[in-house]
């Protein structure tokens, strides 16, 4: 197989693009949709939620997807594929949520069958994607890159809540087909277009490795037994359990005990995610350029981030017992900062883990880790909001209930940091130009050159 170059930062731009694409899509059916079902058709909350949860649950096979393309040597036709489903999908969402008004079980079924596509696009389309940026990004550049897809996909967020809102109303049903099918389609000829010719050949500055051919239980079975692999999704687990569990009651957190309204706990949130800006900018700035290797590696980072995150946990958890007099806002800025440096850099840190050893196992790697983050956000979310309703019914003072599990968030992101010190020199000293990692696989009979 001929070697490749490593993607210039126009094309790193470009694969962010198909980042925003992905994003504008899955905010439309997580977000929308959504609030659509519990408040304009009156579903019980319970409805959209499965829903959700089964969209994750599904990823669960993210590893099968991207052992895929790691057998085919090509990463592009798996993303658009996967963007291709992931748009009919969101499409099909609307439309089964269109139908549950005038007829309820049909509606329902096509709206399980859309997002199980939903999920299966996502995970299809986003795991190739970090395969291809593993696989083909310079160590300096990772964690710039993965702050510049992250933020893409972010922005991919605001702009389509934004735009969708706007053409929503006067709000129809009919509407909300259109809207969606509209931003679908647009979100596939965005991906065309960012990946046209993107893995073309080029000079190669890695020597050439060889292309993965065989079973798939073998190729996770010798996934699972590298340590640093198995570390690292288990870290990938807890860290994202800890992270997840956090977004849905926050702002209940804000309501029941500071008494903020809805508009201020939106508006509480905005700077939770100004703080996760800032957070990724610092990372991006501080492991590349001529600044790499004097402000810390993306290790001591992911670290730091867990630590940092465990502390503004805990923070908030003290809050919550001082009630009103505590600078709430100060303290949600910290989380959102210590949340923007943890998740950057573990990414960064799982683009360059994901390149150790002498097989192409990018996508097999980044399927686990992204199987890992799947499960953990769908049973997170759902997690942080049944113990505060448990704990709620056990304790009189709502304080204490949040208080309870800001806690247990915080323990988890410490367990999370202990993790990540064990996870080995891999993504410590990422290889030099013209290396490749360390050859934790040997060939095997499932290779071919």
């Amino acid at each position: 197989m001929s070697g490749v170059a490593a993607l210039g930062w126009i094309a790193i731009l470009r694969l962010g693009l198909v980042q925003t694409a992905l994003g504008a899509i899955v905010v439309l059916t997580a977000s929308t949709i959504n609030r659509v079902m519990v408040v304009e058709l009156a579903l019980p909350a319970v409805l959209p939620g499965a829903l959700v949860a089964m969209h994750y649950g599904v990823q669960i096979l993210r590893p099968r997807w991207g052992y895929g393309s790691d057998t085919s040597g090509r990463r592009s036709g798996w993303i658009l594929g996967g963007m291709g489903v992931l748009a009919a999908g969101g499409t099909l969402a609307a439309v089964g949520t269109a139908m549950i008004g005038t007829r309820p079980f049909a509606g329902l079924c096509v709206a399980v069958l859309a997002f199980l596509l939903v999920g299966i696009g996502v995970g299809a389309s986003g795991t190739n994607l970090l395969a291809l940026l593993a696989a083909r990004v310079d160590p300096a550049r990772r964690a710039p890159a993965a702050t510049i897809v992250w933020l893409m996909m972010i922005a991919g967020f605001v702009v389509t809540a934004t735009l969708a809102g706007h053409f929503l109303d006067p709000f129809s049903v009919g509407r909300l087909v259109v809207v969606t099918a509209t931003v679908s389609l647009v979100a596939v000829l965005v991906t065309i277009v960012a990946l046209w010719r993107v893995e073309g050949p080029a000079t190669a500055v890695v020597p050439p490795r060889t292309v993965v051919a065989g079973r798939f239980a073998d190729a996770l079975r010798q996934v699972w037994t590298e340590p640093d692999s198995r570390r690292f999704a288990i870290f990938v687990f807890v860290s994202m359990l800890a992270y997840s569990a956090q977004d849905l009651v926050l702002e209940p957190f804000a309501g029941a005990v500071f008494g903020m309204t809805p508009g201020q706990s939106t508006q509480l949130s905005g700077i939770q995610h100004g703080g996760v800006f800032i957070g990724m900018i610092a990372v991006a700035l501080a492991c590349s350029g001529i600044w790499r290797g004097r402000l810390g590696t993306l290790r001591g980072w992911t670290i730091g981030g867990c630590v940092a995150s465990a502390l503004a946990l805990a923070l908030l958890s003290l809050g919550g017992s001082v009630g009103p007099g505590w600078p709430l806002t100060v303290n949600v800025f910290m989380l959102g900062a210590a949340n923007g440096v943890f998740a950057v850099a573990a990414i960064g840190s799982m683009m360059g883990l994901a390149s150790i050893g002498n097989l192409p196992r990018e996508g097999i790697r980044m399927g686990l880790w992204g199987a890992a983050q799947a499960i953990a956000f769908g049973l997170g979310g759902f997690a942080g909001t049944a113990v505060v309703d448990i704990l709620r019914l056990v304790l009189e003072a709502p304080a204490a209930a949040y208080a309870t599990v800001f806690a247990l968030e915080a323990l988890l992101f410490l367990v999370s940091a202990g993790l990540a010190m064990r996870i080995g020199r891999a993504i410590v000293a990422p290889p030099r130009r013209g290396a490749i990692g360390p050859a934790i696989l040997q060939g095997g009979s499932d290779v071919r050159t």
